[in-house]
């Protein structure tokens, strides 16, 4: 019989940052080892950040990351925690063909103790592992303190067979997996499933630690938990927070006992976090400490600026106005509100003298006189981009990128795009969402992401509301001219959304939406908008993915119409 307390250390990594990502692993095992940890438990690729992609590929990189685990369990030891088991992922190398692997290692008595590579290397989707990483070949099992501990990477238990068949044969009293699993909507459900499948395959609890921060346009959602050889929850961790959490494996019982289990979020409440998280760590990562961006007094701004608030707080937020001849008062009075909501800063800045004067030398007309507004409004946003060093943010949503609904160089410039994967029903959605959680008492800031774990409230608007009503109730316009209405040109959203969700993210070509019972007039144009609108989507900036499928990564249409049914 044996007892064990595992911590689960569920923290943000950047990538590449080998020393600072290693003081965090030596700060979190501090801090268990006060909590009485045997096992201290940290995500996939802790040192090196992860995903990690062609950094792997640098043997100069290799050597650090292998000498900074080396220094790591010598500095565990020297502060008196080498008795302490620290799983924590790196990089290694196969040195029968000089590929770099994957690697688990686990720290113990002041070395690198043990090791594990991952087996299943994905390639699909956001990942291009199989093209980096060479292949681990065997299982593992650690005694600890006579508990029998097999122990797996991420994608090793999504694939059937492999290390966790054959751990299932040799007796274990855990599974231990760390994980670099991005976030995607609804993916949580998923996770908990194949965690009591894989634990009720092998007869034991799962403990299973996942990443939590962004990296780029991935969002990693933490989330870790722990389930019994039943499938019962254990343990959850929340989600979007660095969190450390405790297990006490008990190798006699028949069922183990229960610890802290984390509160699901909303769904909306789920998005609009991921989003958050995203922008804070990108800027976080690249070194920006504030944005800027164009205020419409629409909705699509009106949500990003407050996500960027959340973020990075209101007095770093640079709001611009760019009224045009064709902008009603009321947009322009929705944009001051939702500024002195934010408590971000307010300039307005006229577009009307810059687009006359374009206009007496080009004299131009219909579609180009409209995207004219727009390329002046992005030259406007970039240039106090760079006079404040402040990260531009496009403020497109994926319904409009879809349908190519976006000015290339206008309202498509900026460095981060934070609702782009975020259709527009989703939008208004999640504005509601934001707006309810101010009347409970989340205020600008108060969001519970990486950075405010302590749950400080943020500052409370004025009047109580974060985004104006008005401009989530009025009928959405690019006002570029007179009484101008998307619903113009497009299908109403409701229905919009539901035709590009089926066929952008369930892949559904002509045929299959019509038998979904969509008209064929409605099939025909968003089909064609969307294939046509191809070129632009490339050249727009990233953003987090928070869908199955998102544009960039995940998806390419193709250039021709013989694919199309």
């Amino acid at each position: 019989m044996s007892t064990l307390r595992f911590a689960l250390a569920q923290i943000d990594t950047c990538v590449g940052d080998l020393d600072g990502n290693a003081r965090k692993v030596l700060a979190f095992t501090r801090r268990a080892n006060e909590g009485g940890a045997d096992v201290v438990v940290f995500p996939e690729m802790t040192l090196t950040g992860y995903p990690i992609e062609d950094l792997a590929l640098r043997a100069t990189f290799r050597k650090a990351a292998w000498d900074t685990a080396d220094r790591l369990a010598a500095a565990l030891g020297d502060e008196g925690l080498g008795d302490l088991y620290v799983v924590a992922g790196t990089i290694g190398t196969d040195h029968a063909n000089g590929k770099p692997r994957n690697r688990l290692v686990v720290l113990h008595d002041g070395r690198v103790w043990a090791a594990y590579d991952k087996h299943f290397l994905p390639n699909y989707g956001v990942f291009d592992e199989f093209r980096i990483f060479s292949s681990g070949d065997r299982p593992v099992v650690l005694d600890i303190d006579g508990a029998r501990i097999g122990v797996a990477i991420c994608e090793d238990i999504w694939q059937d067979g492999g290390p966790v068949a054959e751990l299932a044969g040799l007796g274990i009293d855990l599974l231990l997996t760390v994980n670099g699993s991005p976030y995607e909507e609804g993916k949580t459900h998923t996770r908990l499933e194949l965690g009591a499948r894989r634990a009720g395959e092998v007869g034991a609890p799962l403990v299973y630690v996942n990443q939590v921060g962004a990296q780029d346009d991935l969002v990693f959602d933490g989330g870790s938990f722990v389930v019994d050889a039943d499938g019962a929850l254990l343990e959850r961790s929340p989600m979007f927070v660095e969190d450390l959490a405790y297990f006490d494996l008990d190798t006699a019982a028949d069922r183990q006992r229960p610890t802290t289990i984390a509160a699901p979020l909303d769904a909306d409440e789920e998005v609009y976090t991921a989003c958050v998280l995203g922008l804070k760590d990108y800027m976080a990562k690249n070194g920006f400490t504030s944005v800027t961006l164009g205020l419409s007094g629409g909705i699509d701004s009106a949500l990003v600026a407050a996500m960027a608030a959340d973020a990075a707080g209101g007095d770093a937020v640079f709001g611009i106005s760019m009224p045009s001849m064709y902008s009603s008062d009321g947009s322009k009075d929705d944009a001051a509100d939702l500024a002195a909501n934010l408590g971000a800063h307010y300039d307005v800045q006229p577009i009307e003298p810059l687009f006359n004067a374009f206009q007496r030398q080009l004299g131009l007309e219909g579609v180009a006189a409209e995207n004219l507004q727009a390329r002046i409004r992005g030259v406007i946003v970039m240039a106090y981009s760079n006079s404040k060093g402040a990260l531009a943010l496009a403020t497109g949503n994926k319904s409009e990128l879809a349908c190519g609904y976006s000015t290339i160089y206008g309202d498509a410039v900026g460095g981060y795009a934070p609702i782009k994967d975020v259709f527009k029903t989703k939008v208004w959605a999640l504005a509601r969402w934001r707006n309810r959680a101010a009347a409970e008492g989340v205020g600008v800031g108060g969001l519970r992401v990486v950075g405010n774990e302590d749950g400080a409230a943020g500052v409370m608007p004025a009047g109580g509301v974060v985004i104006p009503m008005s401009s989530i109730e009025k009928a959405p316009s690019a006002e570029l001219r007179p009484g101008q209405k998307d619903s113009d040109s497009l299908p109403e959203y409701a229905l919009l959304d539901k035709v590009l969700e089926s066929y952008i993210e369930h892949a559904h070509g002509r045929a299959d939406l019509l038998a979904d019972g969509f008209d064929e007039k409605t099939v025909d144009t968003v089909m064609r908008l969307v294939d046509r609108a191809e070129w632009k989507r490339r050249q727009y900036p990233l953003g987090p993915k928070v869908s199955a499928l998102a544009f960039g990564r995940d998806r390419r249409l193709p250039v021709t119409d013989r694919f199309r049914e």
